[in-house]
């Protein structure tokens, strides 16, 4: 029986592939993160990514954590590839969730803002990565839902810390003070 990267979610993607529109949202979900790119029709996707890094193969490594799809975040471009490259060994789905709170543009519309971004572009983890491209393609407005919810958690953990240090603090200095009565 076949094996590998391309084999375990194949007929899946396939599918995924099959049922895409010219202006979708595509999720390619890569364990801690999601990529995210813009189908424009025939198989083809526009999506920010990276230069090779280096690691010897035109793919790079795609889940290495400092990269963009395996490539160096200091050489970001925004690349048309087909579909079935960039899917590679994880699972892809029509991502056009924020329909339900933001009006997209006609699909022609989305497509022309994708192809108009071909080429060398900044890439920033926070402000400007793949997701805010794709969104800003498809509504005109530039967000990351992956980005919300990690300054969302760094937020309450961040809360916690100082709060616990406070408590901590506090504790300390109450026991400080009745270990001084005692004498």
């Amino acid at each position: 029986m076949a094996s590998g990267p391309y084999i375990e979610y194949n007929d899946h993607n396939l599918t995924v592939l099959d049922a895409c529109e010219p202006g979708d949202l595509l999720e390619f979900c890569r364990g801690l993160y999601s990529h995210w790119g813009v189908y424009i029709g025939d198989g083809q996707v526009i999506h920010l990514t990276g230069e090779n890094d280096g690691i010897g193969d035109d793919l790079g490594n795609p889940k290495h954590l400092f990269s963009v799809w395996g490539k160096q975040f200091n050489k970001a471009l925004v690349k048309c590839e087909p579909f079935l490259d960039i899917v590679y060994d994880c699972k892809a789905e029509i991502n056009n969730s924020k329909d339900k709170n933001a009006t997209p543009g006609r699909r022609r519309d989305i497509v022309e803002r994708a192809v108009s971004k071909l080429g060398k572009i900044g890439y920033n983890v926070l402000w400007n990565n793949c997701e805010h491209f794709a969104s800003w393609c498809r509504y005109g407005v530039a967000e990351s839902e992956q980005v919300k919810g990690f300054l969302t958690y760094m937020g309450i953990g961040l809360g916690a810390a100082i709060t616990t240090f406070m408590v901590a603090k506090r504790a300390t200095a109450t026991s400080s003070s009745q270990q001084k009565r005692k004498y």
